[in-house]
């Protein structure tokens, strides 16, 4: 990569001693390593100071301000932002290069491909998934939303023949743990735009994201785990939307 087109690759963390190792080694190519943690209490930083990563503590920000910071960090322009329990699959970092060598657009998305239970999942709403996980920039940066974070950044962004593995979540606590923590953001976010639902269509929520994955989007092809991930995934919109009752409630 010529040297006005070196690539900052930026991650948060809390503790994330089980992951982040695979996504640094996956990450030895980038220029530089930004870690931006939220109170780590495991092995997560000293595994980061194992691979010189410029790292940066600060207190939880909600997703996209906590992102928004780990750009901010960053010494370059252009952005490879990757998740904790992800790693850039070794016969992408050429394309990856060679795209940024002479970069066309000022954005791109990259496939990325999830395990669930140790399983590929190729169906269930995540057989397809693209991402924008690269930008410069100062084209755009995210927004300052709690969950749902999301980069605005005007113009094309193309697809690249490139692939993230994503481990999602290696046991059923994991997840069930995920959805609990995760719900409670999401209902805070819809409470605070205002949304209020009648607690008689919780049921008709649940039923249809469960529908929705497993028998819309193919789950069923998934095994069962694909039957375990819509399952989990439905009481997941059951405690979202159970909490923003709760919430109104108040």
């Amino acid at each position: 990569m010529s040297d006005g087109n070196k690539i900052s690759a930026v991650i948060i963390t809390k503790n994330e001693e089980r992951n982040i190792e695979r996504c640094l080694k996956s990450l030895h190519w980038v220029d530089e390593i930004v870690v931006v943690d939220s109170g780590s209490t495991d092995r997560t930083l000293e595994i980061c100071k194992q691979y010189n990563c410029k790292i940066v503590e600060t207190e939880w920000l909600g997703y996209g301000k906590t992102k928004q910071l780990a750009v901010n960090s960053a010494s370059n322009d252009w952005i490879l932002s990757i998740d904790s329990d992800e790693q850039v699959a070794s016969e992408s970092v050429d394309i990856i290069k060679r795209t940024l060598a002479n970069p066309t657009y000022n954005a791109y998305k990259v496939q990325i491909k999830s395990f669930y239970l140790g399983r590929l999942i190729k169906h269930s709403g995540w057989g397809n998934e693209f991402k924008l996980r690269i930008f410069n920039k100062t084209a755009g940066n995210y927004n300052d939303n709690e969950v749902h974070e999301t980069v605005l950044i005007s113009g094309e962004k193309p697809k690249l023949d490139v692939v993230f593995f994503h481990y999602t979540y290696p046991t059923l606590e994991k997840h069930i743990e995920k959805m609990n923590r995760y719900s409670t953001l999401q209902a805070k976010d819809l409470h605070d735009k205002g949304k209020n639902y009648s607690v008689l269509l919780i049921p008709v929520f649940v039923i249809n994201k469960f529908l929705s994955m497993y028998l819309l989007k193919l789950g069923f092809l998934d095994g069962r785990e694909g039957f375990v991930l819509a399952a989990i995934s439905s009481f997941g919109v059951f405690l979202k939307y159970t909490k923003l009752w709760k919430l109104n409630k108040k």
